[in-house]
């Protein structure tokens, strides 16, 4: 009895401690990680293991940019997702931060006693030490999320929707994160049992409910400690947008019409012109190994063209390499699409169709980051069935984005305005950053991101 009673004390306090255990976990993983690279550097570098100059430099540069690159990536947030990914934006953000880190040693190390050239030495313990963190970020991130669903429970939840149509694409999306999510029910607005079925559960899914109803169910959930997750409609994402304001004693949320700063516009522009530049220097070996591929399967055109939108409604002919038959029917890829090529599989799946928009970017046709240009036809069936989607066309059609990064190829067009209008909204160069840099994560789950509508 006492042995039992000693258990769930100790449950008890790891329980109130979690949220510190877990910030322990994060901090000895990066730890460990700073270490590795120290110490394989340091091999052929002595003074990096000694407080100098360098080594201060090298701290320094490896704890902000990591702080900030982390951060970018998402961080170490065990119990939210799942542990691939975030192994995989772990390990970009340390991989980066390793080379930003290692360029000091390369600049510090030149000086009268080491010579006068930059001289790039030890990159051979450089990648073993990028292996090293691999490897312990995948250990403790394992770590991590087994303690965390240890001392945390699934949450019993709750999925409504407007109707019964959405209940399996929810539960879908839902149950990929089991571990956290168990499933006690699903059902409609109009259920008749509803407020009491939603005070048995710990979490509650709101899709596609209306406005009414939501407002008295989330009021349910508020008196009842019970957590509500919401999926967002245009209003919703204008109020998540706006700030505080006060008008005497009276509480409002401030929602400004967002436009670009001419400031922003000139920074963005720039930023633009430079990477493009940057990035067909760069891919010109892969846009040489495509244009080989698409020729030797077919003799065919390698680069293909279609008219698309962008900002204000403007028309531009977006370029890709083609990945399809020629002269196939233009209309939306399906599962297992028969006009697509052997060849365009593969380019289609590691997105390398794309890079060719790198010269519509350079032309100022398209930016880095925007909401992504849909071929005409599809703007017209959208509009039809969602007026608001015309509000994609504010802001400069982007080769990434929000619906790139956190969405699928056949994500519903309802969805995607909502991603899109989410980036719109909380526009800033800061958050360009942060979608570009996560964007690489895409790359390591191209099955995923690349997956085709249904035949419907």
């Amino acid at each position: 009895m006492r042995g039992r009673q000693n258990t769930e004390n100790i449950m008890s306090f790891i329980k109130r401690f979690k949220n510190s255990i877990t910030g322990l976990f994060a901090l000895i993983m990066y730890a460990l990680c700073m270490l590795v690279l120290f110490l394989l550097l340091g091999v052929e570098n002595w003074q990096i293991l000694d407080i100098s100059r360098t080594s201060i430099m090298m701290g320094f540069v490896f704890i902000v940019m990591g702080f900030l690159l982390v951060r970018a990536y998402g961080g170490y947030n065990v119990g939210v997702r799942k542990s691939r990914p975030i192994v995989i934006s772990l390990s970009i953000a340390l991989v980066l931060d390793d080379i930003l880190t290692y360029l000091v040693l390369v600049i510090m190390n030149t000086n009268d006693e080491n010579g006068r050239r930059i001289e790039f030495s030890s990159v051979g313990f450089l990648i073993v030490a990028m292996l090293c963190q691999v490897i312990i970020i995948t250990i403790f991130t394992h770590i991590g999320n087994s303690f965390y669903f240890a001392v945390n429970p699934a949450e019993k939840t709750l999925i409504i929707t407007g109707d019964s149509s959405q209940h399996q694409k929810i539960r879908a999306a839902i149950e990929i994160f089991h571990r956290r999510y168990a499933i006690t029910g699903m059902t409609v607005e109009s259920d008749p049992d509803l407020a009491k079925k939603v005070k048995e559960s710990d979490s509650v899914v709101f899709y596609d409910v209306s406005k009414k109803r939501l407002e008295e169910l989330t009021e349910i959930c508020y008196g009842n400690y019970i957590s509500v997750y919401i999926n967002p409609n245009i209003d919703d994402i204008l109020l998540h947008s706006g700030r505080e304001q006060f008008f005497s004693d009276l509480p409002f949320y401030h929602c400004e019409a967002h436009r670009m700063t001419f400031e922003q516009r000139i920074i963005k522009r720039l930023g633009d012109i430079l990477i493009s530049l940057l990035g067909l220097i760069i891919t010109s070996p892969l846009f040489l190994i495509a244009s080989v591929m698409i020729k030797k399967e077919d003799g065919g055109s390698v680069f293909f063209r279609q008219e698309r939108a962008t900002v204000g409604g403007r028309r531009f002919n977006i370029i890709k390499f083609r990945t399809m038959k020629e002269n196939a029917e233009i209309a939306s890829v399906t599962k297992d699409d028969d006009r697509i090529t052997k060849a365009g599989r593969w380019l289609r799946k590691y997105r390398i169709d794309e890079l060719p928009q790198l010269v519509n970017i350079l032309l100022g046709e398209m930016s880095l980051v925007g909401p992504r240009p849909e071929m005409m036809k599809n703007v017209e069936e959208y509009t039809e069935d969602l007026p608001e989607f015309r509000y994609r066309l504010r802001m400069k059609a982007g080769l990434t984005g929000y619906a790139q990064v956190m969405g699928k190829y056949n994500t519903t067009s309802r969805d995607k305005l909502i991603l899109d209008l989410m980036y719109i909204e909380n526009f800033s160069i800061v958050n360009d950053i942060r979608i570009l840099l996560q964007t690489v994560t895409v790359f390591f789950s191209a099955e995923e991101s690349t997956e085709g509508f249904d035949g419907d």
